[in-house]
């Protein structure tokens, strides 16, 4: 059986789904045809429904969360992972609202934590994640929200860091920051749904048991990235999370969803029947 699998280019994807889609571990009757894109592109083509499995950001499960499950492997969560706010010169915290806001993607979790923290800020653009750093380093009126491997190498451009975003959510939920997550089609089987997330567990203990090895297929999609931002990135990112969600993890995410829900005037949206 052959299912399509989209996931972004990123260290952290990539070591998660080496040994899946290069058949290092037994995969059985699966085969994956692969779609590596940004994870903004993922979204929205979640949001159409046009893959049976894919990355995103948990800032659009609300709206995919009608036609799509969260698998237990494959999240990015964690403590102290958040975007941070960052600036081509020193900016105080108390001006941000004054300044045009880049910010990876409108359907991100990175856009939604800049709302909780920034509620009043309107002037905002939505870039592809990569395109950030330049938009700010081309503009003292710019500031970037970013993600990815730009946390380790914004400093080297002369960046600064205004405030890291994913300390709002965790002083007000106590909770891991639900970055991204794999998710599958309902209309699938309950039971392909169940072999595939095992099969991705399985990838990703395949790719820790040969840790910290980077392989050839990180290398290939890492951006020219040095080999230490690469561990760096798969240390932030890849965790006991990634490995299964648990009810912390799963917790995290409801409560993300409710968030949401809160913030878009969303009187009501299941928020149970996320998970396989």
């Amino acid at each position: 059986m052959n299912f399509t699998l989209g996931f972004s280019p990123c260290p952290n994807d990539t070591f998660i789904f080496d040994g899946l889609v290069n058949k290092k571990i037994d995969t059985g009757d699966f085969t994956f045809t692969v779609q590596l894109e940004d994870v903004e592109t993922l979204n929205e083509m979640a949001k159409n429904q046009v893959l049976d499995f894919t990355k995103i950001s948990y800032g659009v499960l609300p709206l995919v969360a009608k036609n799509y499950q969260v698998l237990n492997s494959g999240s990015a969560l964690g403590k102290g992972v958040g975007p941070l706010l960052i600036s081509k010169k020193p900016v105080d915290f108390k001006e941000v609202e004054k300044y045009t806001i880049a910010i990876p993607g409108e359907n991100t979790t990175a856009h939604l934590l800049f709302t909780l923290a920034f509620p009043n800020a309107k002037n905002k653009v939505f870039k592809r994640y990569d395109d950030i750093e330049n938009s700010v380093l081309n503009s003292e009126n710019v500031l970037g929200v970013i993600i990815h491997e730009n946390r380790f190498t914004y400093m080297d451009k002369g960046l600064h860091k205004i405030v890291d975003l994913g300390n709002f959510w965790e002083e007000k939920t106590s909770l891991p920051i639900p970055l991204g997550g794999i998710v599958g089609k309902k209309s699938l089987d309950e039971n392909i749904l169940k072999q595939v997330d095992a099969l991705i567990k399985k990838s990703i203990e395949y790719s820790f048991s040969h840790y910290p090895l980077i392989t050839d297929y990180v290398k290939q999609h890492s951006q020219e990235m040095e080999p230490e931002v690469m561990k760096k990135h798969i240390d932030l990112y890849v965790n006991n999370y990634s490995i299964d969600l648990g009810s912390d993890g799963k917790n995290a995410i409801q409560k993300f969803m409710e968030i949401y829900n809160k913030s878009h005037k969303i009187e009501s949206q299941e928020t149970e029947n996320i998970f396989i």
